[in-house]
């Protein structure tokens, strides 16, 4: 087996880790944060990073930013999540991205 198939079938084992991150634009309701966390928790899962603050908008109304980071997640359960989110009573916007590492920082 050349070196080229020994490093493929490492890179091909090791589950590829990622960041998915969610920023959520709501009204600020009482009920809205528990409501986001609970799509979390019913799965089992612990975000990694979750920040929220309440800032005043152009038109001067409260909105609740809330920025949640979760690690190894699954494309589809992600996408499922964001859907979801933006059902949410007082959810405005519901912006995802994800963050990759590259197999040498994984290594490092």
């Amino acid at each position: 087996m050349t070196n080229h198939a020994c490093a493929a079938l490492k890179s091909n084992a090791q589950p590829s880790k990622s960041v998915y991150c969610y920023s959520v634009h709501a009204a600020a309701e009482p009920d809205v944060m528990p409501r986001v966390l609970e799509l979390f928790s019913k799965r089992n899962l612990t975000p990694t990073s979750w920040h929220s603050s309440v800032a005043q908008t152009n038109s001067g109304f409260d909105e609740l930013q809330i920025d949640i980071q979760i690690q190894q997640l699954e494309s589809r359960v992600a996408e499922h999540i964001a859907r979801c989110l933006r059902q949410i009573v007082h959810v405005n916007t519901v912006l995802t991205s994800e963050k990759g590492y590259s197999n040498s920082a994984l290594s490092a």
